[in-house]
């Protein structure tokens, strides 16, 4: 209540009015260590109803963690540990970033499959279950009526995640005022159509009844439990309790002396005594269940060695040792094969080299496996039956699916990639974005990208989403225009273990680019000559995916003609601007100011490439309801047209 005061910026209603269970929940429940925030066999804590963070915050604090009540004080100011929202790697004890409404539950439900995938991967013998632990996450009203609570809590059901524990703050207010309005389905009922275990009318503000009730939830092991607790939100405050004005601003000075006098707190702001911080301080219970856990881990390794070390590297986010080698054959290979196929084709060719020394991949398709090609040759459905697996039918739920994978990469352990169509990241925008602000490494496979995709026409084509995609911060894009280059790009992203990474595929077939072995290499490096000329180029055709082919044909008859024709294949934008300033003017040199870009989409990205004088080749509105190729001829994206834009330089 005092840090939103002083911040004169908040939402203290949340935090008042879940302080109750918070206290049963941290004190008698949670497995943690405030001196080892990433102990790996802690309990998970997400708080989805990421407004309420000064809660989190003052537990945190309370309990131990290198969180001083300065950073409390200092709540949503520039550079604090404490942000108007929870968010991951800037204070310790946060699992992940939350704030956008449900997001922080489908994380939970992630955080829940690698538990229970891990722990059937891992856990030898009775006594050696080196992975044990429970995922907690408080919701409020917003986090369920957001759509994506749907869909990630329909398939926490469908898999018996029976250790994931949702806490369901049920204030019946948002910032509008009375969700009755507006909010009125039975939550029981709705969990129980889910097979959920769901534990109605808790009491949010008796000790014993949540403590009984998370009892209840933990004896569940075969179904994900939601406990309804029911809640005064702003709880205390005389005036506000129980309304609207609570939910999303300071309470105001003279109500917050109130508060003080009505629950008998006499002592000024951030001052908590003595006797309060040794009740709440889990510093030495918490270095006792990581002892403990450490000792049980020695025997595991004494005796399952092969096991312990794997289990390490994968928590770790380690790739294997001789991964550089086994990934450099596997490019090498693939080019000396130059196979015309899709690179959605060459993705998954990509997984089945990849997969089989990558067992912390997993992956899954929003109901288009086979479309998307993400399902390899070693790939084991998890289930509600079978948690020792690697791949998830995720059903048509790309929001979900995205921010389930966040869940998984936060957790630890695994490398989650999921796929979809590239027009329905529309669908899945937020938990994308989500992804590059936590800087997670999720894969994301994007195919039928572009016009290409034919016949379903412009409610299916991508034209704009490559454009908007590489223009998140931190998310690394790559849109490879052959076999050779999907493999470059599948090696990249798994590497890249600071940055989610979108690979965008293409449904039609795509004929292998000659390489010689420094333009191989060089792939990894974003952009690179693919044609050149025998003098110096006077012209550049700067190209991605499916439109390099055409960029090449293009060239090859510009070059005949007298022309000296550069293509630059430019499979990842963002990658090439990283490069040294002395490589991209190798690629890209100043000197030459005639410059065409081709891309199959949006047409405003390429103008830094190309300059106000360059010329695109593009797609400047929606799509049409035809074969690819006769789409592509539609819009004059083929080497005729290319030569012809060509010509106006």
């Amino acid at each position: 209540m005092d840090a939103v005061q002083r911040a004169r910026s908040g939402h203290p209603g949340a935090p008042m009015g879940m302080a109750d269970i918070a206290e049963v929940l941290w004190n008698d429940f949670l497995r943690f260590n405030p001196a080892n925030p990433g102990w790996v066999d802690r309990d998970r804590f997400v708080m989805s109803n990421g407004h309420g963070s000064m809660l989190l915050y003052s537990i945190l604090h309370l309990c131990g963690y290198d969180l001083p009540v300065e950073e409390l004080k200092n709540f949503r100011q520039l550079h604090s540990k404490t942000p108007g929202h929870p968010e991951y790697g800037y204070t310790p004890g946060i699992e992940t970033t939350t704030g956008p409404l449900g997001q922080g539950l489908a994380n939970a439900v992630g955080m829940a499959i690698a538990e229970r995938t891990l722990a059937a991967r891992f856990n030898r013998s009775p006594g050696l279950d080196i992975v044990d632990h429970y995922t907690y996450v408080s919701v409020g009203d917003g986090c369920l009526m957001e759509g994506i609570s749907h869909e990630a809590c329909s398939l926490a059901g469908t898999l018996g995640l029976g250790k994931l524990i949702v806490i369901y703050d049920s204030n019946q207010i948002s910032i509008d005022g009375e969700v009755d309005g507006w909010f009125t389905e039975d939550i029981p009922q709705r969990f129980k159509a889910y097979r959920w275990h769901v534990i109605p009318e808790v009491d949010g503000h008796d000790p014993d009844s949540i403590r009984q009730a998370v009892i209840e939830a933990q004896a569940a092991t075969d179904k994900p439990s939601i406990l309804c607790c029911n809640t005064v939100i702003g709880m205390g405050s005389p005036n506000k309790q129980g309304k609207a004005s609570s939910h999303g601003a300071p309470l105001g000075v003279e109500e917050v002396a109130l508060v003080r006098e009505t629950i008998d707190w006499p002592w000024p702001e951030f001052e908590v005594p003595d006797e309060i911080y040794r009740g709440w301080d889990a510093r030495q219970r918490g270095a006792g269940l990581e002892a403990a856990w450490n000792e049980k881990f020695s025997i595991y390794r004494e005796r399952y060695p092969d096991d312990a070390a794997e289990f390490q590297r994968r928590v770790s986010g380690d790739l294997p040792e001789d991964w550089r080698e086994m990934s450099r054959a596997y490019i090498e290979n693939t080019q000396q094969q130059a196979e015309a196929v899709a690179s959605r084709k060459a993705s998954q060719n990509a997984l089945n080299a990849y997969g089989p020394a990558l067992p912390e991949l997993i992956g899954g398709s929003a109901d288009l496996t086979g479309s998307n090609l993400t399902l390899w040759q070693d790939s084991t459905v998890i289930s509600h039956e079978v948690a020792d697996g690697n791949y998830l039918y995720y059903g048509v739920r790309e929001f979900a699916m995205a921010a389930i994978n966040n869940g998984l990469a936060l957790h630890g352990g695994f490398i989650p990639y999921g796929g979809t169509f590239l027009i329905f990241t529309e669908y899945a925008r937020n938990a994308l974005r989500m992804a590059a602000l936590m800087k997670q490494r999720t894969i994301f496979v994007l195919t039928h990208d572009s016009i290409g995709l034919g016949e379903d026409g412009p409610t299916h084509q991508a034209v704009e989403q490559a454009a908007t995609l590489r223009l998140i911060p931190n998310m690394s894009v790559w849109r490879p225009c052959d076999a050779v280059e999907t493999a470059v790009a599948w090696k990249q992203a798994l590497e890249n273990s600071d940055n989610p990474t979108a690979l965008l595929l293409s449904r039609q077939s795509l004929p292998c680019m000659d390489r010689t072995a420094e333009q191989l290499d060089a792939i990894e490096r974003g952009a690179y000559i693919l044609v050149e000329p025998e003098a110096g180029p006077d012209l550049i055709i700067i190209a991605t995916g499916s439109e390099v082919a055409i960029a090449a044909a293009a060239a090859q008859r510009l070059n005949a003609d007298g022309r000296r024709v550069r293509v630059v294949s430019m499979p990842s934008a963002d990658v090439f601007d990283a490069q040294p300033e002395q490589y991209r003017e190798q690629v890209l040199p100043a000197a030459c100011r005639r410059r065409v870009a081709v891309e199959a989409g949006i047409p405003d990205y390429w103008r830094k490439y190309v300059g106000l004088d360059g010329r695109i080749l593009g797609v400047p509105t929606f799509g049409e309801s035809a074969p690819g190729s006769a789409v592509f001829d539609h819009f004059g994206i083929n080497a005729e047209g290319l030569i012809r834009l060509a010509q106006t330089l």
